[in-house]
């Protein structure tokens, strides 16, 4: 055969399976699954019983007698080689085995597979009739079993000697090595407030049940305080109301056949922080006042976060926040109203909160109004008296007759200058046909309704006490053209 056929059967009670009218005893395990009882006709010839112990089996092993085998014939198999235990779990097995090296002049019919108990002396058959393959798997066994096995060729002339293995086989629950799963969440340190309840369910992994046990900082839980139930797959520590003296590392630890599996867990109880013990007002000077104080002798078993500083005037008695978690114990508070006279006070926080009281200031700050007196700068006046200058002078300009037309020009003078305006170096002012402005430096001739008799040089002179200027442009008046 190049190949391995398997087969599976149940363990059966053995009936009679010879045509001898003697009967065989029979013992039906517990678990096991009886076969369909077989007929003389369609039962296999029955393999040889040897009596003496098989020289392979040591003698602890309590290996079943057996009868003497005959010497083998050509027409019979001999025995089964490599009979090999594959698999064991916990209500089956699983074996092979090779070819024999002779398989007889008549040819190989199969191979029957027997089982006999610990302490037994009858061999019984798995099959009752001959398989022709090499593997079994034998199943619906019950635990606690403790069987030798062995296997037999047969052929039409008869079974041909057994293939026996060395060592019983113990049918016991597979050993699952025990595993803890910490969930994720309690892989940190673990925070809970004084008087909440911590319930821990830690799963874990192991076959059979392991046992569990639960140690706080090395030492026996306190059973009057916190409970554990333990099943199959998970731990539960349940404490219904946290105090400071559960914080600690929790030790999980699962027993199971010299095997164990460990696993910690950090609790940390908190509460909220005691007030700063003591508060000093030690400077105020301008709008500013300065504050130290000590931490508290009682943080909640954690880490202050900081301080929160609030101040409330002696008028309103209403306190505003001015600093939060705040981290040094010294600080200058500014910006107060001249005036008014402050209270300070300052709370702790940690993760609980702001602690309940806080520490007050016994003494005011009183910002007082500042002596100050008015020291003016001597004012030196200076003098803007300037002669007159023109900054803007006159230009030159053609106009048409009949269109009223103006000069322009800028003087600065202090003080304010008095304006002349001339025509061809004489005074026009006073002439209804000339209209003269002098307002913020501009000067301003108006010549109404001009003609060609009112080209020249037109001047405009500014004098005051300190000199006079005088600027002139040419005005030129053209006659129409006549057709």
């Amino acid at each position: 055969m190049t190949g391995k056929a398997t087969s599976e059967a149940s363990v059966s009670t053995p009936e009679e399976t010879a045509p001898e009218p003697a009967k065989v005893p029979t013992t039906e395990p517990s678990g096991e699954v009886a076969a369909s009882e077989s007929t003389g006709q369609e039962q296999a010839p029955e393999p040889q019983k040897p009596q003496a112990q098989d020289p392979a089996a040591p003698a602890a092993s309590a290996m079943p007698a057996t009868t003497k085998p005959e010497p083998p014939s050509e027409d019979v198999p001999s025995a089964p080689l490599r009979l090999t235990l594959e698999d064991v779990s916990h209500s089956s097995l699983t074996v092979s085995w090779e070819p024999p090296e002779k398989l007889g002049k008549l040819g190989l019919q199969g191979y029957v597979l027997e089982f006999c108990r610990e302490g037994a002396s009858e061999w019984v058959p798995v099959n009752p009739r001959p398989v022709m393959v090499t593997q079994q798997t034998v199943r619906n066994l019950a635990l606690g079993d403790k069987f030798f096995l062995r296997v037999t060729a047969v052929s039409s002339a008869g079974a041909g000697p057994p293939a026996v293995l060395d060592q019983p086989v113990h049918i016991q629950e597979i050993t699952e090595a025990p595993k803890i799963r910490v969930p994720r969440h309690l892989r940190q340190t673990y925070i809970r407030q004084v008087g909440e309840s911590v319930n821990l369910q830690i799963p874990f992994q192991g076959k059979p049940k392991p046992q569990v046990s639960w140690t706080h900082n090395g030492h026996a839980l306190d059973n009057q305080r916190v409970n554990v139930r333990s099943g199959d797959q998970d731990s539960i520590l349940f404490i219904r109301s946290a105090q400071r003296s559960d914080s600690g590392r929790y030790e999980l630890t699962v027993h199971l056949e010299g095997l164990e599996a460990k696993a910690s867990i950090d609790i940390l109880v908190i509460e909220k922080p005691g007030p700063p013990s003591s508060i000093k007002l030690l400077d105020v000077w301008g709008c500013n006042a300065a504050l130290e104080w000590t931490p508290p002798q009682d943080t909640g078993n954690t880490e202050l976060l900081g301080y929160t500083v609030q101040k409330a005037d002696k008028k309103t008695g209403q306190w505003f926040t001015v600093l939060e978690r705040y981290h040094p114990t010294t600080c200058t508070i500014s910006d107060l109203i001249i005036g008014n006279s402050y209270s300070f006070r300052v709370f702790s926080e940690n993760l609980c909160g702001l602690s309940d009281l806080a520490t007050t200031t016994k003494e005011l700050a009183h910002i007082h109004k500042a002596d100050i007196t008015a020291k003016p700068r001597e004012f030196i006046e200076r003098d803007f008296s300037e002669a007159p200058s023109f900054t803007q002078p006159l230009a030159d300009h053609t106009s048409t007759p009949g269109y009223s037309t103006q000069l322009f020009c800028s003087v600065r003078a202090s003080p304010k200058p008095k304006i002349i305006w001339m025509k061809n170096k004489m005074d026009i002012q006073g002439d209804p046909k000339y209209r003269a402005v002098s307002e913020q430096g501009v000067c301003t001739l108006e010549i109404r309704k001009p003609s060609p008799f009112d080209s020249g040089v037109y001047t405009c002179k500014a004098i005051n006490v300190l000199g006079e200027a005088s600027v002139d442009c040419r005005l030129e008046v053209k006659a129409s053209a006549t057709h």
